[in-house]
């Protein structure tokens, strides 16, 4: 059974030094920024993190980039208007970038969470992105193989859980969690809710309890901030 702790440090504890973590979150849309913020208190550094972008204004992600601790980011969209965290310390050489489309990155987590061992794609074939991969022609068109996304820990947010760690997600919010928590050893977990077992109708659970190791209850979650110029 999925282990329901008291608080966010609980829930982060045990996360090394130089792990690789993904982080759900679609920019500020489900991105459990209390749990990265117990992150940033545990004191872990050196960590890989896996995002689909590299943080908006100075909170959740950002604020983990800002305090040193990410030496490296594998995401889609390490550029927007209130990136500056990341922006600073990229240009200073202080952190990596593996710059993946996004396309690529959704189903190269996916392919770990199913046991895949590659696959071919067209997408980025003939740009720098593809220098150094193995290329297939496939029925006249040209593919770039590319290898499973694999974490030590996902950070996800969920909107519900029952007891046994079923998941629901509140709309957008749910973008990248269900194959994070598929595709990482531990998962962590923070929800809103956290309901009797049966209480969920099956049907809408996206995420079975047996992807979830860890889950804590997070009653009021902080919003992070639309990133500058979002709606404009």
């Amino acid at each position: 059974m999925v282990g329901i702790l008291e608080n966010l440090t609980e829930a982060v504890a045990g996360i090394p030094d130089s792990a690789t973590v993904m982080i759900g979150g679609f920019g500020p849309a489900g991105q459990p920024v209390e749990l990265i913020d117990a992150l940033v208190g545990s004191g872990a550094t050196d960590l890989t993190v896996v995002n689909n972008n590299a943080g908006n204004g100075d909170m959740g992600l950002a604020g983990l980039i800002r305090a040193g601790r990410v030496c490296k980011m594998v995401c889609s969209f390490p550029r927007q208007p209130d990136s500056w965290h990341f922006d600073k310390k990229y240009r200073d050489g202080e952190i990596e970038l593996e710059l993946v489309p996004q396309g690529n990155l959704a189903e190269r987590i996916r392919a770990a969470a199913a046991g895949i061992g590659a696959f071919y794609t067209p997408t980025g074939y003939g740009t720098p992105l593809a220098e150094g991969k193995e290329v297939r022609e496939i029925n006249g068109r040209h593919y770039v193989l590319e290898y499973p996304l694999r974490a030590d820990y996902a950070l996800v947010k969920a909107h519900r859980a029952d007891e046994l760690g079923n998941l629901v997600y509140r709309k957008t919010a749910r973008n990248f969690g269900p194959i994070m928590a598929a595709a990482a050893t531990t998962t962590i977990v923070q929800v809103e809710d956290v309901v009797l077992a049966g209480a969920l109708d099956p049907e809408i659970i996206v995420t079975p309890c047996i992807y979830v190791d860890r889950l804590v209850r997070v009653p009021v979650p902080a919003q992070a901030p639309e990133p500058a110029g979002a709606g404009q």
